[in-house]
C-alpha cells in the first residue's frame, strides 16, 4: 500500500496501477477529479473521472474542456461539497477499499446531498476545518439568522462567497428573503452549467458597470473581489451593506479582515465534529489527513487510538510524514 502527495493525491495499487486524484498536471493510469474548484482542476485539455457536472464546470470555468470517463475501481459518490462534487472509492485488485474523500460536507442544504462515509480500509480525508475550535452551528440556524439579517436590511445588500458553492446559495437565500438578485458572469456560467444538470433555479440577473443598485437589491459577488477598488466604490456610491460568508466566520477577526459589516458562518465543508463522525463512519484501518489542520486532526485520531497521518507533499518514506 503506497499512498504519497506530490502533484494531487497519488495511490499505488498492488498491481502497480497509480491512481492520482485531484492532480495539477495528473500522470497517472488513472487520474481523478474530485470537483471543480479551480485549486482542485487540471490544467489543459483532460480526461479524468469525475461526475458529468464536474466536467461540465470545469469546462465553463477554465479554457480547456475537461472530458468524462470512467473506470470500474472507481466508485464516485456525492460528497455534499458543491455541486457536482464526488468522492473516489477506489478497490485495489487485493481487496483493500480506498477512500479518498476530496473536500467534504456532510450537511445537506439545499440541492446537496451530505456526504455518507463508506466502510473502506483505508481513509484519504481533508481536514480544513480539524481542529475543535471550528465547530459550526447547524444548518438551520445559520440559514435563519442569514434570512433574518436579509429582510431586516433595507438597503443594497453586497454578498460574498466562493463563485461555486456559496454564490448559488446566496442567490437562494437573497431570493426567499424578497430581494431583487443580481451576479456577475463568472457565477452566471456556473449557475447555467448547474441548472443543465440538477432540478434548481437560480434567480438572478446580470450585473453589468449599466446597472444601478438601489434598496431591496442584493449583489452576489465572488470572494476573490473582496478587495478590488471598484467593489469598494461600489459599496460607498450605492449606500450598500456588505457580508461575507465562511466556515472561518467562527472567529470574529474574519469580519473584520473583510471588512463586512455582517459575517456568517455558512460552509461548504465538515466542521471538526462531522469530521469527526465521518472517520467513525468509515471505520478506517488507517487515516491519511491533509489540508488545513491535518496535522492536529492527525493527532487528535491518533488519540482517539486511530492509524492516522498527515500526509505530506513529495514524501517519499514513512519517515517524512
Amino acid at each position: 500500500m503506497t499512498v504519497r502527495y506530490r502533484d494531487g493525491i497519488e495511490i499505488e495499487l498492488s498491481d502497480g496501477t497509480r491512481v492520482v486524484c485531484d492532480g495539477e498536471s495528473p500522470d497517472g493510469d488513472v487520474n481523478i477529479v474530485s470537483h471543480a474548484h479551480g485549486d482542485h482542476l487540471p490544467d489543459g485539455e483532460r480526461t479524468v473521472v469525475c461526475s458529468e457536472l464536474t466536467a461540465a464546470l470545469g469546462s465553463a470555468r477554465r479554457d480547456a474542456p475537461l472530458h468524462r470517463t470512467t473506470d470500474e475501481r472507481v466508485d464516485l459518490i456525492p460528497a455534499g461539497h458543491v455541486a457536482g462534487s464526488r468522492a473516489a472509492v477506489i478497490t485495489d485488485p487485493d481487496g483493500t477499499r480506498y477512500c479518498y474523500t476530496g473536500d467534504i460536507c456532510t450537511r445537506s442544504r439545499f440541492y446537496l446531498d451530505g456526504f455518507e462515509a463508506p466502510d473502506v480500509d483505508v481513509l484519504i480525508t481533508e481536514a480544513t476545518y480539524g481542529e475543535p475550535e471550528y465547530v459550526f452551528p447547524d444548518h438551520e440556524t445559520v440559514a435563519g439568522e442569514i434570512r433574518e439579517w436579509l429582510e431586516s436590511t433595507p438597503e443594497p445588500v453586497l454578498l460574498f462567497g466562493y463563485a461555486l458553492g456559496r454564490a448559488q446559495k446566496l442567490q437562494l437565500f437573497a431570493d426567499s428573503a424578497g430581494k431583487q438578485v443580481y451576479t456577475t458572469d463568472a457565477v452566471t456560467r456556473v449557475n447555467d452549467a448547474i441548472e443543465a444538470h440538477l432540478a434548481v433555479e437560480f434567480p438572478a440577473d446580470s450585473y453589468d458597470e449599466e446597472t444601478e443598485l438601489t434598496d431591496g437589491d442584493a449583489l452576489v459577488l465572488p470572494m476573490t473581489t473582496t478587495r478590488i477598488d471598484w467593489i469598494e466604490q461600489l459599496a460607498e456610491d450605492a449606500g450598500a451593506a456588505t457580508a461575507g460568508f465562511s466556515g472561518w466566520a467562527t472567529d470574529s477577526s474574519f469580519r473584520f479582515r473583510g471588512n463586512f459589516d455582517a459575517a456568517f458562518p455558512l460552509s461548504d465543508h465538515c466542521d471538526f465534529e462531522e469530521l469527526c463522525g465521518l472517520v467513525a463512519a468509515a471505520d478506517p484501518d488507517r487515516v491519511y489527513t491533509q489540508h488545513g489542520s491535518g496535522d492536529a486532526f492527525a493527532e487528535h485520531l491518533t488519540s482517539e487510538g486511530y492509524s492516522a497521518t498527515t500526509i505530506k507533499q513529495n514524501q517519499t518514506t514513512l519517515g517524512d510524514f
